[in-house]
């Protein structure tokens, strides 16, 4: 380790200001590109009420969960809520990666809206409210092991169903459920089994023209395609087509998504691409009905198969919408965190305040339980999703360190992750760069370099395109001074790279300190 005044250059590189435009999928007023949403918005369903679309994710392990996003035209989109703050389970009060809510599904029934999901171990939620920003009631309807993908129909009768599919499997299952969608009334049905739909899964119900169709994604995560399995009775014998696959299209893997239909009768189908550490990215595709089945983007090979396109004009919603993005940058003037924000884990009221300092988010030194603060353990990392191939992320930070190994910074995390972090050592504030995995049973995280510096600093990381990752830091936001090695971002169990900030602390004795951040930029 080599300590030196943080003024000073001392062989350091000096980053010239990047530019990187954060992903627009709107061409001009006519065309969009995909994919729509250039972030780890995993497992979409969509659906739309009068003008109104909304789109719930998947969340896995990392809170509040189930972000729901709105839009007018299917192309722009903003974050406007969550379905709950945090699992009311025990188990996700630290990091459960890979596991919590997978692959939701919305829906909207006398006046009300709903949101189905499963833990894959711990069983069955509804989450139900009277609009999407509101605040959703959360139901564990049944305690239950390897369900996954729920999705609910309510019939011309009245009668209730869901349709899932269980972990591993090839096959899908239907259940009664009460009317009010808080009751599983029967064991449940095999109503697809097939050899030729291998991993069969996140299946979405709807009905259309005296059929009810199955929408689901088989083959896997990269490399599967879309199937629509379709009948007159709801409990089969049900008959299938691929309707979307990669074909001679570099979009691999399109498949698990909802099925939209507009005030103007066209209809549009919204999917994921598996981009590795991106996550899996949105699409849309515009969708035709033929012979009564659905075909999505085009067919480029005459074989009656849709495969998704990059360009296309957009959904006729009769209206020009102005653009809009996902939220990103945050000045931290709110009383409320911003919602592109997620913890690791079930949240507390105690990591962070946004009063304690008014238009600073101040993060506490979080007691972490594990050898050196070992990053795939900690909870309380405050992160978002990564919103572009190639974008820059700062903020300014000051620390108020208590205990020797307190530490602040900017974190890109994964399987692998690496920090910029200000550490407390003695009488002295260090700056250093840290790279860690999780392997069983070691720590991984370690110092790369590190220099002596002061309590108050800008910190910066650069993502190229390829997830190339470089730190740095500055004194005055313009003269930034590269510190540690370039560092290759990977995807975490499930979900993509996330980049944000943390405090914390690696003691065993609980610490007073914290870190005050000013601001956080995606450029």
């Amino acid at each position: 380790m080599k300590t030196v005044p943080i003024s000073i250059i001392f062989g350091l590189l000096l980053i010239q200001p990047t530019f990187a435009q954060l992903w627009n999928p709107n061409i001009n007023e006519q065309e969009f590109k995909n994919p729509i949403i250039y972030a780890d918005y995993s497992d979409p369903d969509i659906i739309r009420v009068g003008e109104d679309f909304y789109m719930v994710a998947s969340s896995f392990n990392c809170s509040p969960g189930i972000p729901v996003l709105h839009s007018n035209d299917l192309i722009n989109w903003k974050i406007i809520n969550y379905v709950y703050d945090r699992l009311p389970l025990p188990n996700y009060d630290k990091p459960a990666h890979g596991l919590g809510s997978w692959a939701p599904s919305i829906r909207f029934h006398n006046g009300m809206y709903f949101v189905y999901f499963c833990t894959p171990h711990d069983g069955l939620f509804m989450a139900q409210t009277d609009h999407p920003a509101h605040k959703w009631e959360l139901n564990f309807v049944e305690k239950v092991d390897n369900w996954e993908d729920p999705c609910p129909i309510w019939d011309e009768d009245g009668q209730a169903y869901l349709v899932r599919s269980k972990l591993c499997g090839d096959e899908l299952f239907l259940h009664r459920i009460s009317s009010d969608g808080k009751k599983i009334l029967d064991n449940g049905v095999s109503i697809v089994k097939d050899a030729n739909l291998p991993t069969i899964e996140g299946p979405k119900f709807m009905k259309k023209d005296n059929y009810y169709y199955i929408l689901a994604p088989s083959g896997g995560v990269p490399q599967g395609w879309q199937t629509a399995l379709r009948s007159k009775n709801i409990y089969g014998p049900y008959e299938s087509k691929i309707i979307l696959h990669q074909g001679n299209s570099e979009i691999n893997g399109p498949h698990q998504g909802g099925l939209v239909e507009l005030e103007s009768g066209e209809w549009w189908f919204a999917h994921f691409q598996d981009k590795g550490l991106y996550g899996r990215i949105v699409h849309l595709q515009a969708v035709s009905w033929m012979n009564d089945w659905p075909m999505m983007g085009i067919d480029a090979n005459n074989d009656g198969i849709g495969e998704p396109v990059l360009t296309s004009k957009k959904p006729n919603v009769g209206k020009i919408y102005p653009q809009e993005l996902p939220q990103t940058s945050d000045e931290f003037s709110s009383e409320k965190l911003g919602l592109q924000w997620q913890w690791h884990a079930n949240w507390k009221e105690n990591w962070f305040s946004l009063q304690a300092n008014p238009g600073f988010m101040r993060l506490n030194a979080v007691k972490n339980h594990s050898q050196n603060g070992n990053f795939w353990f900690v909870p309380n990392l405050l992160l978002q999703k990564f919103p572009a191939p190639a974008f820059t992320a700062k903020t300014k930070v000051h620390f108020n360190g208590e205990l020797n190994g307190d530490r602040c910074g900017l974190v890109i995390m994964g399987k692998e992750w690496a920090y910029i972090a200000l550490t407390k050592n003695d009488q002295q504030i260090e700056l250093g760069v840290y790279e860690g995995a999780y392997q069983q049973c070691e720590d991984l995280t370690q110092v790369i370099e590190s220099v002596s510096a002061g309590n108050t600093l800008y910190l910066k990381v650069d993502v190229a395109e390829d997830g190339l990752c470089t730190f740095s830091y500055s004194n005055n936001d313009i003269d930034y001074q590269v510190l540690g090695r370039k560092f290759q971002a990977k995807q975490g169990v499930w979900i993509g790279a996330k980049v944000g900030i943390f405090c914390i602390n690696p003691n065993i004795n609980e610490s007073k300190g914290s870190a005050d951040f000013d601001w956080f930029k995606i450029e």
